[in-house]
C-alpha cells in the first residue's frame, strides 16, 4: 500500500492521552503520520479502536490501551504494557482534560475533585511514572496541555484554572528537574478549540455563553493543535520548545 505517512519519528514511541477523540486523536494520528507508534490511552475502548484502525489502515502503529487518568492501576499498567510492547517510551502527551465550568458556589465538592484529579493529579502521576523510563534511556519529550484559561483569568473558572495553572507550572519545574538528562518539557496553551470539552460544562446557562462565545470566532481544529504539537517533538534534540500559547486568530479575550 502507498502510504503518505513520513519518518520524522521512526523508531520512537509515543503515549498520547485522551485519544479518542479531539486533541488526543489529533495528536496520536500526526504522530503516527511522522512514523511514530503511538500507544492511544482513553476510557472508551470502542472509540479507541475507531481510532487504531484509522491509523493502520494508512500503515501506522497503534496499540490500544484503556485507561482512566485518575485510577493508578490503570496508570501503572499503561506504562507497563507500553514498555513490555515496544521497549520504550519517547513521547508523552499528556492530553486528557475535563472542563466542567461553573460558578464556584454552584460546583458541588465531587466537580471540584474531579477536574484536579483529571487535569493535573492523574497527569502528574502518569509522568511520574514514565519519566524513569526516559531518564533510563536519556532522552525523551513530556508534552503538557494547559490551556488559555491557566494564563488568564476567566469567570466561571476558578478550579479548572487552578489545575491548568498547576500543569504550566509542573512543567516549568520539571524541565529544571530532567532537562540536564535529555529530557525536554513542552506546555502547549490552546485557547477556542473545536471539541468536545464544552459538553463536560453542567450549568446550561455558562454552556450557552461559553458556546456562543466560541461561535464568535474562527476556532481552531484539533489539527490545528495536532500540527503544533507535532513541530513541537520533530525539533532537533538540542532544541526544547518550552511553552506555546495558541489561540484563534480572532479571540482577543481572555
Amino acid at each position: 500500500m502507498t502510504t503518505a505517512f513520513g519518518s520524522e519519528l521512526d523508531g520512537q514511541v509515543a503515549i498520547v492521552t485522551g485519544a479518542s477523540s479531539g486533541i488526543g486523536e489529533a495528536t496520536a494520528t500526526a504522530l503516527a503520520s511522522r512514523g511514530a507508534s503511538v500507544v492511544l490511552a482513553a476510557r472508551r475502548e470502542d472509540a479507541l479502536e475507531e481510532v487504531a484502525a484509522r491509523i493502520e489502515d494508512e500503515d501506522g502503529e497503534a496499540l490500544v490501551v484503556p485507561t482512566d487518568i485518575t485510577a493508578d492501576d490503570d496508570i501503572d499498567e499503561l506504562v507497563e504494557t507500553t514498555t513490555d510492547e515496544f521497549g520504550r517510551i519517547d513521547i508523552l502527551v499528556n492530553n486528557a482534560g475535563y472542563m466542567p465550568l461553573a460558578h464556584i458556589a454552584d460546583a458541588d465538592r465531587e466537580t471540584l475533585t474531579t477536574t484536579i484529579d483529571v487535569n493535573l493529579d492523574g497527569l502528574l502521576t502518569l509522568t511520574h511514572a514514565v519519566v524513569p523510563t526516559m531518564l533510563e534511556q536519556e532522552r525523551g519529550h513530556v508534552v503538557n496541555l494547559s490551556s488559555v484559561a491557566g494564563r488568564f483569568a476567566m469567570e466561571n473558572s476558578s478550579h479548572y484554572m487552578a489545575a491548568k495553572a498547576g500543569v504550566a507550572g509542573f512543567g516549568r519545574a520539571l524541565r529544571r528537574d530532567i532537562a540536564q538528562e535529555g529530557i525536554r518539557v513542552s506546555t502547549i496553551e490552546p485557547g477556542a478549540v473545536n471539541t468536545e470539552l464544552t459538553e463536560d460544562i453542567p450549568d446550561d446557562e455558562v454552556k450557552s455563553y461559553v458556546e456562543d462565545y466560541n461561535q464568535s470566532m474562527r476556532q481552531l481544529e484539533p489539527a490545528d493543535i495536532a500540527r503544533t504539537i507535532a513541530f513541537v517533538v520533530t525539533q532537533p534534540a538540542h532544541v526544547d520548545i518550552n511553552e506555546v500559547l495558541i489561540r484563534p486568530t480572532d479571540q482577543v479575550q481572555p
